[in-house]
């Protein structure tokens, strides 16, 4: 094995890989020698209904506004690592479109050993009384069955191949719950449910389920929060500041690994102590 890449040979999916957690993740991937899938539902040369768009995510549509879409940009710079890569549009919410990604990805490195589920939405922001039906199932749509579809589409080809690598990116709020986000929250509990529920039945076919708990982490979304937030945030964490989003990703590829081969349904917060305590 070439230490210096631990991943090579194998191929790597990552959902939401345009920017923030996705993005770090996938360049991590392909500097550890995998070949990575860059996914998203936005890709630079698309032209999407800004309408509908704003329906599916305020954030996604706002980050299309902005040109801070990175989708193929981030697979230029996978290939420019001298490992393959691929820049593909998909919305975790259809299966179709879900399984044709996964046919292209087969026909051209070889199916999926890696799957890292990160897309997720997180704006469905609001006191109870003012939470819509809509905005729940579409929480629960993208972050739970999105993870569930994606899963589902490479199962049988690990399973096939006895091996596979699943890592589920849920959050700390899984278990200390979100103020004004009961769908973000409940729909990243429900993640840890399925992990390691599919983590006992993949052991048997050389596959782990694994989630990782990304706690506050300085990405693009949290450059929209108010600097009172992020002061708030920092106080309220032992280490004083947020995370970066190379510190999750080097765990990502951590479970990726061989070295990970017996770690095995867990759920790992990466929070620096946040979820501890604090006075």
């Amino acid at each position: 094995m070439n230490h210096s890449q631990p991943l090579s040979g194998k191929t790597a999916l990552v959902t939401g890989a345009s920017r923030g957690l996705g993005r770090a993740i996938a360049l991590a991937l392909g500097q550890a020698g995998a070949n990575v899938v860059v996914t998203d539902l936005l890709v630079e040369d698309d032209q999407p209904d800004k309408e509908k768009l704003s329906e599916y995510s305020i954030l996604a549509a706002h980050f299309y506004e902005n040109s801070m879409v990175r989708t193929l940009s981030t697979s230029r710079d996978i290939e420019n690592m001298g490992v393959g890569s691929m820049a593909l549009k998909m919305d975790v919410t259809d299966e179709d479109n879900i399984r044709n990604v996964v046919a292209q990805v087969e026909d051209t490195l070889g199916g999926v050993d890696i799957l890292v589920n990160n897309a997720a939405v997180m704006d469905g922001l609001g006191l109870m009384e003012n939470q819509s039906l809509k905005t729940w199932e579409r929480d629960l749509r993208v972050n739970l069955t999105g993870t569930f579809l994606c899963t589902h589409a490479v199962w049988a080809g690990m399973k096939r191949n006895k091996w596979g690598r699943i890592i589920n990116m849920s959050s700390f709020t899984a278990e200390s719950g979100a103020f004004a986000q009961p769908g973000y929250a409940a729909s990243k509990a429900g993640m840890l449910g399925l992990t390691r529920t599919l983590a006992l039945e993949g052991a048997a076919h050389g596959m782990t389920v694994n989630a990782v708990m990304p706690g506050f982490i300085a990405t693009e979304a949290i450059d929209l929060y108010s600097p009172d937030m992020k002061e708030r945030i920092c106080k309220r964490n032992p280490m004083k500041r947020m995370g970066t989003p190379d510190e999750v990703a080097s765990l990502v590829c951590f479970l990726a690994s061989k070295e990970a081969s017996y770690l095995n349904g867990a759920a790992i917060p990466v929070t620096g102590g946040m979820d501890l305590l604090v006075f």
